[in-house]
């Protein structure tokens, strides 16, 4: 959850994080039982990122990625392989929420992989971009 904090953009305290239910317990637990599934990326036996969903709403909750390794493709491998588990399971939409300000990184990373706004906001004001996934 560290990286999640040091993030150049939409980072989170662990205060924060806390303050929505989110903590190394909730998260252990998610992962633990199955609920968040995802896949994180090493570098010399440290975490420099990680992709979580929600299985079962088709939400992708998380993609965090420390600065220093961004534009690497290292976000985009891991959302990618959360995406084909998904779609290995049978979700034809996947959904997450993202900044609307075009000067936030992630506003044009995920148009860029296809990501489209469906029109709504989230609770935190972000926008609501879903991903169709093909049935091939």
């Amino acid at each position: 959850m560290d990286i999640r904090g040091r993030t150049r953009v939409n980072a989170f305290s662990e205060r924060e994080l806390r303050a929505l239910g989110i903590t190394v317990e909730t998260w252990s637990a998610g992962i633990e039982v199955g609920s968040s599934p995802g896949h994180i990326c090493c570098e010399n036996g440290a975490v420099v990122g990680y992709c979580f969903g929600d299985r079962d709403s088709g939400e992708i909750i998380v993609l965090a990625l420390l600065p220093e390794y961004e534009g690497e493709g290292i976000g985009k491998a891991l959302l990618q392989r959360v995406v084909e588990d998904f779609k290995a399971v049978g979700f034809n939409r996947l959904f997450l929420g993202c900044s609307a300000d075009p000067g936030v990184r992630s506003h044009g990373f995920y148009r860029y992989l296809g990501w489209v706004p469906t029109g709504e906001l989230d609770d935190l004001g972000d926008e609501i971009l879903e991903l169709r996934l093909d049935a091939s």
